[in-house]
């Protein structure tokens, strides 16, 4: 019995020892992972619950562009835009909110819409939504050169043959058809063969003789 409390003791002794020498370290590395633990579930709940504050913006605004009550998109966007942002609904709902305007008859709301949603969008495919869309309203209101730089922005490569299209139309708009020509040609060579958008743009380009 004495040597069992021996080495009982003996142990007790490293391990007091032991928790001398490492204790306050350890101790240290275990609050650090329970806050690091705690920070991340904090996290993830925030941007849930962000999340979600924002998808019910953006129903918000979708149901006024529905309904066609430019007050109602107007609210929801202004606080989606000041509380969300950086969300991928925000961009998503300043497109809808902009066709809304523009429908409307409200050219330049639209456009600073359109422009809103290609500063603020982290997405390329959202942003080159949102230029070509812009590019329109500028060929709308004549601006051919700004259409034009709007257009050789860097864009995603699905979007060449609609840029190119598009630029086509700009040209023509300004007068420059032999330009409109290069970008028709350019169109139908991105464009998919089995596309029927194809024959829209080979009339133009026959148009052009």
């Amino acid at each position: 019995m004495a040597v069992y409390d021996l080495e009982e003791q003996e142990k007790l002794d490293d391990l007091k020892a032991f928790w001398k020498r490492w204790g306050n370290a350890i101790s240290t590395a275990v609050i650090a992972v329970c806050i690091a633990y705690i920070a991340v579930q904090g996290w993830r709940w925030w941007t849930a619950r962000q999340a979600e504050e924002a998808s019910v913006l953006y129903g918000a605004v979708s149901a006024g562009v529905r309904d066609k009550d430019v007050a109602k998109a107007r609210d929801a966007m202004a606080q989606l835009s000041s509380k969300f942002a950086g969300s991928g609904y925000s961009p998503r709902a300043a497109l809808l909110y902009a066709k809304l305007l523009w429908d409307g008859g409200d050219k330049a709301g639209a456009k600073a819409q359109y422009q809103w949603a290609i500063d603020r969008a982290t997405e390329d495919e959202l942003k080159a939504v949102a230029r070509y869309r812009l590019a329109e309203a500028l060929l709308d209101e004549k601006a051919y050169d700004q259409a034009l730089a709007a257009l050789d922005a860097k864009h995603p490569d699905p979007f060449a043959g609609l840029y190119a299209d598009l630029r086509g139309d700009v040209l023509v708009a300004a007068g420059r058809a032999a330009d409109a020509r290069g970008a028709y040609q350019a169109a139908l060579a991105k464009l998919d063969a089995k596309s029927p958008y194809r024959n829209y743009v080979q009339v133009k380009l026959d148009a052009l003789g």
